[in-house]
């Protein structure tokens, strides 16, 4: 295995180590709720808060840390989720595992926004796709292994234990991240200004805007996943471990897909890909509720899922090539304020009419984000024609 490809791998285990805690409560919050005695929208607070906070501080705090050795900052990282994952597991009261969970939150977007840039550095310009769809390839990862694992223990045994499975997950990613890691990994600081001027560019804005739009219409059915499939397919929470695989499974495939699409047409990738925020919405209302329809249904939602975030971040450096670190930070804290603004509606829906409806919300979101894709589009159409235009007079 080659330097720059070891790199990559060490920052896509640290990713299933991040994902496995901030996604793996999606299939245990109906048991959290009935716990904690609570309503299935406000134990959805338990992800939400987690992506408000990323949102509101992760530009911030990657612009902070943009200087420091990046072993460090990734090790930092791993171990504050691996403290919040085994406090969780004491089972504390509602309001502290509020807290213990948003902890890590904080330097969530700086662990990868370093990760992808210490890959990316390490390989050729060509490599660029391609080591940055192996790091973001542990989400599709965790999807795959960790996160139903981590269900299907809860199933089994009790929701306690699924946080038991993420601390675990975090121990062995921060072995690993300090015995491969090379250490002395310190970027030059780029001025903060260099890099903010990029929010003044209109390609750039409308790529965050679809990055939040996309990710707001997964999430707002995806956040309540478990309880979505309990109750309208009348499936058993020992199922729900296995369609998480299964959709796992499927985001595999379509990581590695995307990866490959991208090195040919960023847009055209992202816009095949955004189609699903319409298609899955419209199969999960007019489909029928009999187990195969249900299997084929959650395969595609997979398939079409899984990418997004592998997609957002190409499709937002594609409009900031030269500000990397900040772009994908950027990338990542507007994708979680679509986190917190699609659970949220997610759970507003449920809470005003029914949990059979969420879908209509998700395609809404999902029609916003095509619309910024065909905006960007022509603008850069027309900036082109008047370059060619310039340059001819």
């Amino acid at each position: 295995m080659k330097v720059d490809k070891k790199i990559a791998y060490v920052g896509c285990l640290g990713m299933i180590g991040i994902i496995t805690t901030e996604f793996g409560i999606i299939g245990i919050l109906p048991q959290i709720a009935n716990y904690y005695g609570v309503t299935i929208d406000k134990a959805a607070c338990l992800l939400s808060a987690f992506a408000l906070v990323i949102a509101l501080t992760g530009p911030f705090m990657t612009l902070l840390f943009s200087g420091f050795d990046r072993k460090k900052i990734m090790l930092a990282t791993i171990f504050i989720f691996l403290l919040s994952a085994v406090v969780s597991t004491l089972s504390p009261p509602f309001w502290l595992l509020m807290i213990v969970r948003m902890l890590p939150a904080f330097l969530q977007p700086v662990y990868i926004a370093t990760a992808i840039a210490a890959a990316v550095a390490s390989g050729k310009k060509s490599q660029e796709n391609q080591l940055m769809g192996i790091v973001l390839g542990g989400i599709a990862l965790a999807m795959v292994t960790t996160v139903p694992v981590a269900t299907y223990l809860a199933s089994v045994f009790t929701w306690q234990v699924s946080f038991f499975a993420q601390a675990i997950v975090s121990m062995l990613a921060l072995v690993m991240i300090f015995k491969i890691m090379p250490s002395g990994n310190v970027p030059e600081k780029k001025s903060y200004g260099s890099q903010i001027k990029i929010l003044s560019d209109k390609p750039f804005v409308l790529s965050t805007a679809m990055n939040f739009f996309m990710i707001a219409s997964w999430f707002s059915t995806y956040s309540y996943f478990a309880d979505y499939l309990v109750r309208t397919r009348k499936i058993d929470m020992e199922t729900i471990s296995y369609m998480l695989l299964l959709f796992g499974i499927m985001g595999v495939f379509s990581n590695w897909l995307s990866g490959k699409m991208l090195t040919k047409s960023i847009t055209k990738t992202v816009t095949f890909f955004l189609s699903g925020t319409v298609i899955i919405p419209l199969i999960l209302v007019y489909s029928g509720d009999g187990i195969w329809v249900t299997v084929i249904l959650v395969a595609i939602w997979g398939f079409f899922y899984a990418p997004c975030f592998l997609n957002a971040s190409a499709y937002m450096i594609s409009a900031a090539p030269k500000s990397l670190e900040f772009a994908n930070s950027l990338a990542t804290s507007f994708g979680n304020l679509g986190v917190f603004l699609g659970t949220a509606v997610g759970g507003w829906v449920i809470s005003q009419s029914s949990i059979s409806n969420i879908p209509w919300a998700g395609m809404g979101f999902g029609i916003l984000s095509l619309l910024m894709v065909v905006w960007r589009s022509i603008l850069e159409r027309n900036e082109r024609r008047l370059v060619i235009i310039n340059s001819v007079n």
